[in-house]
């Protein structure tokens, strides 16, 4: 299967995400001059964006990652989060950066913020790659975002359909007729 054929057309290229990634790493790393935060990411989708973006930082930093499944094998998300990898790491008193590809309802992402808030970390704030708020259930605060999408189906750069297209350099909309079989 040819992945690039699947793709009805590119959304964001390589290098404007590379672009973009180095700028959220610079903000990150004004930010946080002498602090040292924990960057969280959420599996699987983000792992290629975290994997840039804490190279991008230039401040001492952590990681840590976490899975959770709110979509199962759908293209929509459930509302039911369940927690598939917990945290390695004690959160008490630390600056955590969630690190996700995408917010689109925001159900998932305001569990795993109010489960970390309870947790008590000194700071919480969300680093999403991709904003799509025309899908927003919930209520969110970003305080990092690369870009505002449209409401259509992406893959590429971490972001898959059936755990494929991950490995896509870019961000394209997916056709149609490849998620409506």
């Amino acid at each position: 299967m040819e992945l690039h054929n699947d793709v009805e057309r590119i959304l964001l290229s390589e290098e404007q995400i590379k672009a973009r990634v180095a700028e959220i790493g610079r903000e990150i790393s004004l930010d946080y001059q002498g602090k040292k935060p924990l960057l969280v990411s959420v599996l699987k989708g983000s792992i290629v964006f975290m994997a840039d973006l804490m190279r991008s930082i230039n401040v001492d930093c952590e990681i840590d990652f976490m899975s959770v499944s709110s979509y199962g094998r759908s293209k929509t998300s459930s509302g039911v989060v369940r927690i598939l990898k917990d945290l390695d790491h004690d959160i008490t008193d630390k600056h955590i950066i969630v690190v996700e590809d995408i917010l689109d309802s925001g159900l998932t992402l305001s569990y795993i913020l109010e489960m970390l808030k309870s947790r008590g970390a000194a700071s919480i704030r969300l680093c999403t790659l991709l904003d799509k708020p025309e899908r927003r259930k919930v209520s969110v605060a970003v305080d990092y975002a690369g870009f505002t999408v449209p409401d259509d189906f992406v893959v590429g750069y971490g972001l898959d359909y059936g755990e494929y297209y991950r490995n896509l350099p870019y961000i394209g909309v997916l056709k149609p007729e490849v998620y409506t079989k």
